[in-house]
């Protein structure tokens, strides 16, 4: 029998004459290593599917184009897919496209269109969700500044098409002692390892800002129009810059959309996704107009994955859009808000006018405000606490 992992666990789990009958289990990967091997019998299963089938013969840049397809299914420059159906099928609909332009041979550019007319066939959700940003219906900024806003990516997966779109995230805070407050969760509508990205947010910024004195704050967090649910923590970094904008009072760039994990540490984390999130944000920002400083901050180790199409590269390659690929929380800030970070100091301080020298002044005001109230919430006489400049 041929089944998924998760079948044949159930199977196990209900009949135990399973193992008996089926005394041998073998896994099959849907990915191989990317050598120079398997492109060689990459390139033989072409040639070998296309005698069988009858097609034409694919020149040497269809077959660079089929390799770079197969490789782009698995998400990673390193593999190779091995998902042969969904290949054969497009070495059918490449073949199609060759006839169409009466020629003997099939070439890179009927790879493209075959791509192009599956894509075409499946994306009407995406064009829905691009009209109603472009309408003003989803509200997406592609320009200027925001406190406490900042441009997210969802994935949208239609199970044989997926797509991202830009989502904005926004935070608020004020004094009090609620912590971070998820409002998906708040309103059922958010899941297990997003909850988990929200909770890694509280641990950063203990970590970072409360070794002096406690968190005193209310922040809470939302994915703004969202009506479907939220789930995957690849937006715990963008949360982390939303609220670090807001406590600081610091502008962020809205025409940079950011994706990626977070640890409590501020590291990145790398993410799933990644290129249909980059072309997403590449086409709203295409349909209103390239400017030269567009563009999207990844972790960094997530460089090894990008496989983009040839629009998104020429882009880059003109200086039109950017890739921003990051290690660190503090390395994004910097280039989110345009001022440097700031580096803890000896005494435990930040320099004054850095973002996270901001954030720990108001923070401490925050916590020294909250001194002059009880626990009642009632002032407590004339203590006061002086706002930072």
């Amino acid at each position: 029998i041929t089944a998924e992992p998760y079948l044949y666990q159930l199977l196990q789990a209900f009949d135990p004459d399973l193992q008996k009958i089926f005394k041998i289990r073998a896994d099959f990967d849907q990915s191989m290593n990317r050598t120079d091997e398997a492109l060689i019998l990459f390139s033989g299963f072409i040639r070998t599917k296309t005698a069988e089938e009858g097609l034409r013969k694919f020149d040497r840049s269809a077959v660079a184009a089929m390799m770079e397809e197969a490789v782009r299914m698995t998400g990673r420059q390193e593999k190779i897919s091995t998902s042969f159906p969904r290949i054969v099928d497009l070495l059918r609909e490449a073949d199609y496209w060759a006839g169409r332009e009466q020629r003997n041979k099939v070439l890179s550019k009927d790879v493209e269109k075959a791509l192009e007319s599956r894509i075409h066939r499946s994306n009407m959700i995406e064009e829905h969700i691009q009209e109603l940003i472009d309408r003003g219906s989803i509200m997406i900024d592609l320009d200027g500044d925001k406190v406490g806003q900042v441009n997210g990516l969802a994935v949208y997966n239609m199970g044989d098409f997926m797509f991202g779109k830009p989502a904005r995230i926004t935070a608020a805070t004020s004094m009090g002692r609620s912590g971070i407050i998820n409002i998906e969760r708040e309103a059922e509508m958010s899941g297990k390892i997003h909850n988990k990205g929200v909770l890694v947010l509280e641990g950063y910024l203990r970590t970072k800002y409360a070794q002096d004195k406690p968190l005193s704050m209310s922040a809470s967090i939302a994915f703004e129009q969202s009506y479907a649910g939220v789930d995957g923590d690849s937006a715990s970094s963008t949360e982390i810059y939303a609220l670090l904008s807001s406590l600081a009072g610091v502008p962020i760039r809205q025409d940079i959309a950011v994706t990626g994990s977070v640890n409590q540490k501020g590291e990145t984390q790398p993410i799933g996704g990644v290129n249909v999130k980059i072309e997403g944000f590449f086409k709203c920002c295409k349909v209103r107009g390239l400017t030269g400083k567009q563009g999207v901050m990844i972790p960094e180790n997530n460089l090894k994955d990008l496989m983009l199409c040839k629009e998104v590269l020429e882009a880059v390659d003109k200086r039109l859009f950017h890739i921003y690929a990051v290690r660190t929380i503090d390395q994004g800030i910097a280039i989110l808000t345009g001022l440097q970070a700031g580096k803890r100091r000896q005494d435990g301080t930040y320099p004054p006018k850095s973002v996270n020298g901001l954030v720990d002044a108001r923070l401490r005001f925050l916590a020294e405000k909250m001194k002059s109230f009880g626990a009642s919430g009632e002032g407590a006489g004339t203590k006061t606490a002086q706002r930072p400049s």
